[in-house]
C-alpha cells in the first residue's frame, strides 16, 4: 500500500516556477490520495506560474508513474496557491514581474507585441497590467480600443479597465492630436507617477511599451524597480537588427535582464493561398540573439487581421485567431519560461509567507 510520505519524497524536489523552491518547501503539495488502484494529488501554484501549470503537472505525472508503476490511474490536479505579493523597489508597486517591452527604432510593431503578450498571459490566467511609456506616440490606446481620462480617487490614479486588464497611457492624459515635448525631468515624473501613484492592485505581471530607440526611459525604469526583465522587438530585415544589438546593449548597460528577442512582421500569410512570403526576410532575429547569446522567444507573422484589429482597437482578438494567436502565446509561454528560470538560477531569496 502506498503512503503519503512515498508520494511527498516522489514530487518534494519539483521546483515552484515562481520562487524556484522545492515543492515540499513551500506547502504546495496540497492534497495526496492514496489507493491500491489510484493516487491523486493537488498542487498549489500561483497565477503567476499559469502559462507553466501543465509543465508542472506534467512533471509530477511522470514522476508518479515512475515512482508506482503498478498504479494503473495517477492524476494531478493543479489547484490555487497565494502568496503575499511583494513590494518593488522606490515605488510600492505590487507586482511580481516587471516586463519591460523595447526595441532600436520604431515601426516594428511593438507596441502590438507589447500588448498582444498582456492579453496573452491574462488568457493563461495571469493577473497583468499594461503600462504605455511610449511617451511620444503612445499607441496602446488605439490598440485596446481604451478612450478615456484618467481621474485620482484616494490620492490615486485610477487606471482604465480593458477586459478587466489595468492600463495606464500619456494617451489617456493629452489628446490624440497634439504633440508631447517634454524633457527628461519630466519623462522622469510621469513613468515615476504611473508605477508610484497608479491604483494596478496586486499583479504578477505588469508589462511595459517602451519608447522606441536608447532613450533615458530604461534608466529610469531601471533606478525606479527591479526590473525582472527587458523583450527586445525587431524586424528580419537588417537595418532593424542593427537597431536593435543598440537596444540590447542599452538594456544591459542599465542592468536589465535581457529576457529574449520577438521577430516581428517575420513573413507574410497570404490569406488567398494560406502561403507565406519572406518580405523582409526571415530568421535575422533568431541569428542575432544566437549572436547575442541571449534567447529567442519567438517570431510573429504579417497578417491582414492583425493589422485590421490594431486599427479598431480589437487586438486582444488576435488570441482568439489560430492563424496568430500560437505565435504569441509561445511568446508568452517563452517569457514565464525564462522569468522562472532566472529565478531557479538566482541565489536564494526569504521565503514569502503564505496566504490563508
Amino acid at each position: 500500500m502506498i503512503d503519503q510520505n512515498q508520494v511527498l519524497t516522489a514530487l518534494e524536489k519539483i521546483l515552484d516556477p515562481e520562487t524556484g523552491r522545492p515543492l515540499g518547501q513551500t506547502q504546495q503539495l496540497k492534497q495526496i490520495d492514496c489507493h491500491s488502484d489510484r493516487l491523486s494529488v493537488a498542487i498549489g501554484l500561483t497565477s503567476h506560474s499559469a502559462p507553466l501549470h501543465n509543465d508542472v503537472k506534467q512533471q509530477a505525472t511522470e514522476r508518479l508513474q515512475q515512482a508506482f508503476p503498478q498504479v494503473p490511474q495517477i492524476q494531478v490536479e493543479i489547484v490555487p496557491h497565494q502568496r503575499v505579493v511583494p513590494q518593488l523597489g522606490q515605488v510600492g508597486l505590487r507586482c511580481r514581474s516587471v516586463i519591460a517591452v523595447g526595441s532600436g527604432k520604431g515601426g516594428v510593431g511593438k507596441s502590438t507585441v507589447a500588448t498582444s503578450l498582456a492579453y496573452s498571459l491574462k488568457k493563461m490566467g495571469c493577473r497583468v497590467g499594461l503600462m504605455d511609456a511610449d511617451v511620444y506616440g503612445p499607441s496602446v490606446p488605439q490598440l485596446t480600443g481604451t478612450a478615456g481620462q484618467l481621474r485620482q480617487e484616494d490620492g490615486k490614479i485610477q487606471p482604465l479597465m480593458q477586459d478587466g486588464m489595468p492600463i495606464v497611457s500619456i494617451g489617456f492624459m493629452v489628446p490624440a492630436d497634439q504633440a508631447i515635448i517634454w524633457r527628461g525631468p519630466m519623462l522622469h515624473s510621469a513613468v515615476t507617477q504611473f508605477l508610484r501613484d497608479t491604483a494596478w492592485g496586486e499583479l504578477d505581471y505588469l508589462i511595459i511599451d517602451m519608447p522606441p530607440g536608447t532613450g533615458d526611459i530604461a534608466l529610469t525604469l531601471s533606478q525606479l524597480l527591479p526590473l525582472s526583465g527587458a523583450v527586445v522587438v525587431c524586424t528580419p530585415q537588417k537595418v532593424a537588427l542593427l537597431d536593435a544589438v543598440k537596444a540590447i546593449a542599452m538594456f544591459r548597460k542599465v542592468k536589465i535582464p535581457i529576457v529574449g528577442i520577438v521577430e516581428n512582421m517575420s513573413g507574410f500569410l497570404c490569406p488567398d493561398n494560406h502561403k507565406r512570403y519572406d518580405i523582409f526576410g526571415s530568421g535575422g532575429a533568431r541569428q542575432l540573439a544566437e549572436d547575442a547569446e541571449i534567447p529567442f522567444l519567438g517570431d510573429i507573422p504579417i497578417t491582414l487581421s492583425m493589422r485590421e484589429r490594431g486599427d479598431e482597437g480589437t487586438t486582444q482578438e488576435n488570441l482568439e485567431d489560430p492563424t496568430v494567436a500560437p505565435f504569441i502565446d509561445k511568446i508568452a509561454y517563452q517569457v514565464a519560461r525564462r522569468i522562472a528560470d532566472q529565478v531557479r538560477s538566482a541565489p536564494a531569496t526569504p521565503q514569502l509567507p503564505v496566504l490563508g
